[in-house]
């Protein structure tokens, strides 16, 4: 089957799972939430919303090949990035990094992703752009709780940039019999690791007894942390088909990816509850704002992307 005809199989596939699940929310609306509001079926609703989102910009983004998936992961940085750095107290000695953060080190992480250079933007944020914002705060010469400025502009640029623009980085690997297929581990990653979050909030709902870090997500529980990664494993078992990868390694790749993307959603809440919020911020109806949709994937994409690389890659 062709790259072409795999992509078209899979949306399709994705797009009858969806409709499937907006039937199913729409007839637990209506029974069991006729007279007002459900919070639990509002939640899973708004969740099928926001998948139905997502896979509408995937689609597009897809549809122009390289260029647009690097243009929607730039923006999605740019829409965490913001949230991250507004949640985040600030001094007017930080104006100036903040501005090389966002208008310089953030377009140029992506060009270095489009031109293909795994030498420089591999380690262009974590090693030249922390040493470097870390000396253009100290020349401003505020000193009050410097330290602290200095790691949390530093953590932002992490999460939001250089983990996230991992996901377009894996369209410039060279992958021996898989040549002009790397959109779909794109489509795999992303898959995996949402479904994962998807499916531990399903099976937390069903069985769910017993809290797993009742502190940081008072929701999520031990029955729905072991449901929900072991159907996203075996999600990716059955995905194999789209990836270089066989069947087992395919499962055994979406088991680190979900728990990568399980650890990511428990750092980003202690983040949150840190800054005393809920949600990052309000992008998404239910859901707060990107970073709280995307903190699995930050997590899960630089690790996906140096396994492929290494193991895979020519």
């Amino acid at each position: 089957m062709t790259a072409a005809r795999q992509t078209v199989a899979l949306f399709t596939g994705v797009a009858v799972v969806l409709i499937v699940a907006s039937a199913v929310g729409y007839v637990l609306d209506r029974r069991f939430a006729p007279d007002g509001p459900n919070p639990t079926i509002d939640n899973l609703n708004s969740r099928i919303k926001a998948w139905w989102g997502m896979v509408a910009l995937l689609g597009v983004a897809f549809a122009f090949g390289k260029a647009g998936v690097i243009v929607l992961f730039a923006l999605a940085s740019l829409a965490v990035l913001r949230e991250f750095i507004t949640l985040t107290p600030t001094r007017r000695g930080d104006h100036l990094a903040l501005a090389v953060a966002f208008f310089i080190v953030l377009p140029l992480q992506y060009y270095l992703v489009w031109i293909d250079w795994y030498g420089l933007y591999s380690v262009f944020i974590p090693v030249y752009v922390f040493l470097l914002l870390a000396t253009i705060a100290a020349l401003r010469q505020d000193t009050t709780h410097f330290m602290g400025r200095v790691a949390e502009t530093q953590w932002g640029l992490m999460i939001s940039v250089f983990s996230l623009s991992h996901v377009p980085a894996l369209l410039g690997l060279n992958i021996p019999g898989y040549e002009g297929r790397n959109l779909l581990l794109i489509a795999f990653l992303v898959l995996v690791v949402q479904s994962s979050d998807v499916l531990q909030y399903v099976w937390g709902k069903l069985l769910g007894r017993h809290k797993i870090v009742p502190e940081l997500s008072p929701s999520k529980t031990v029955e729905g942390f072991l449901g929900g990664v072991a159907s996203a494993t075996l999600l990716g078992a059955l995905l194999w088909w789209i990836t270089p990868f066989s069947p087992w390694q395919a499962g055994a790749i979406a088991l680190l990816i979900s728990l990568m993307g399980f650890f990511g959603g428990i750092v980003m809440s202690a983040i949150k509850r840190d800054r005393g919020v809920k949600d990052w911020g309000w992008l998404i109806e239910g859901h707060g704002g990107a970073l709280d949709r995307l903190d699995s994937v930050i997590f899960a994409a630089p690790v996906f992307f140096h396994m492929t690389r290494y193991w895979w890659a020519a």
